[in-house]
């Protein structure tokens, strides 16, 4: 009997420190890994969202890029931090559905190995061309492609990653064949384009805004259901016969597998509150970044989320057996 009454004090122990632990905290700086270069969307997210939630934390927000291999450095790391919340992570659509088939032998599983924090953002694909390419539009860029097959060439931001797939996605639905010339890194993409050196693109809207807005290169069709309120006069795909061909890039939030449910919480707690604010959600429409509604900023609605997108992604990309090298 003495025996259990003390298993029983060490377990109500047990529990009362883990209450304490999330009661105060953070009591020190939080690392937000961003596991691209800076500059890019996804340091440029978490840029914007580390003041405001420093405000609702109590505590600092440290970014740290970590770079390398299609972001799976960067959220590798994540994985093998210690689940207590003072390491989270900014992911996406290329790292969080995309890299686990094309990378081989990845160390970390995108689904049980983190603990959803909240959606993001949401940035739609948008199929761009040079500013003199003959098209106007999907409908002629299809008649192009169809009249010269394999002549066109169009721009990816790394070989299998996001931009690849979604060109995949968009030949198997339009019966189109062109090539893929990977670049290191979207600057460049971007540059030859605007040069005519390719002649068109698959991008993240929000990459692709600043030359869009500038003219010096066109947009034909955002790969979503609605317009993006960041250029609203560009078409949906569905508006340019091509129906059903979504693809966006969106943004979530995530910790370490085991981190406690309390601490989740006050992190969610801190996006919601950063969410919410005017400002921020100005800075991300600049950004070419769409908020979610309140309703999915739950940890409950990126983890639904995310697995709707791996089991609608990963049959379409094994079929096409696209390896990243």
């Amino acid at each position: 009997m003495v025996g259990l009454r003390f298993v029983l004090m060490l377990v109500a122990i047990g529990a009362a420190a883990d209450a304490t632990a999330a009661d105060l905290y953070p009591s020190r700086p939080i690392t937000l890994i961003a596991p691209f270069p800076a500059g890019g969307p996804s340091d440029a997210l978490a840029r914007v969202l580390a003041e405001p939630m420093r405000e609702a934390l109590g505590q600092p927000l440290v970014i740290e890029n970590v770079p390398g291999a299609g972001g799976n450095i960067g959220v590798a790391r994540l994985a093998r931090a210690a689940a207590d919340g003072y390491t989270i992570g900014v992911g996406q659509w290329s790292t969080h559905v995309v890299n686990p088939v094309t990378y081989a032998g990845l160390r970390h599983d995108v689904i049980n190995d983190f603990e959803p924090i909240a959606l993001l953002a949401n940035t739609p694909q948008v199929i761009i061309a040079r500013k003199d390419f003959p098209a106007n539009d999907v409908r002629g860029l299809i008649a192009w492609l169809k009249n010269n097959p394999d002549k066109g060439a169009a721009a990816t931001v790394g070989a299998a990653g996001g931009a690849q797939v979604a060109g995949i996605y968009f030949q198997r639905a339009t019966q189109t064949h062109f090539r893929f010339v990977p670049y290191r890194g979207g600057a460049p993409a971007m540059q030859d384009l605007m040069a005519g050196q390719v002649d068109f693109m698959f991008d993240q809207a929000a990459n692709a805004m600043t030359q869009i807005r500038a003219g010096t290169i066109k947009a034909f069709a955002v790969m979503a259901k609605s317009r993006w309120a960041g250029a609203p006069d560009i078409p949906t795909i569905d508006e340019e016969g091509s129906p059903g061909l979504y693809v966006s890039y969106w943004y979530g939030l995530w910790a370490p597998k085991g981190t406690p449910k309390d601490i989740v919480m006050k992190l969610n707690g801190a996006v919601v509150t950063t969410l919410a604010d005017q400002a921020v959600r100005q800075r991300l429409f600049d950004l070419g970044q769409e908020i979610w509604p309140r309703a999915a900023q739950t940890p409950e609605a990126l983890l639904v989320h995310h697995k709707a997108e791996t089991e609608k992604w990963w049959p379409i990309i094994r079929d096409t057996n696209l390896r990243a090298e």
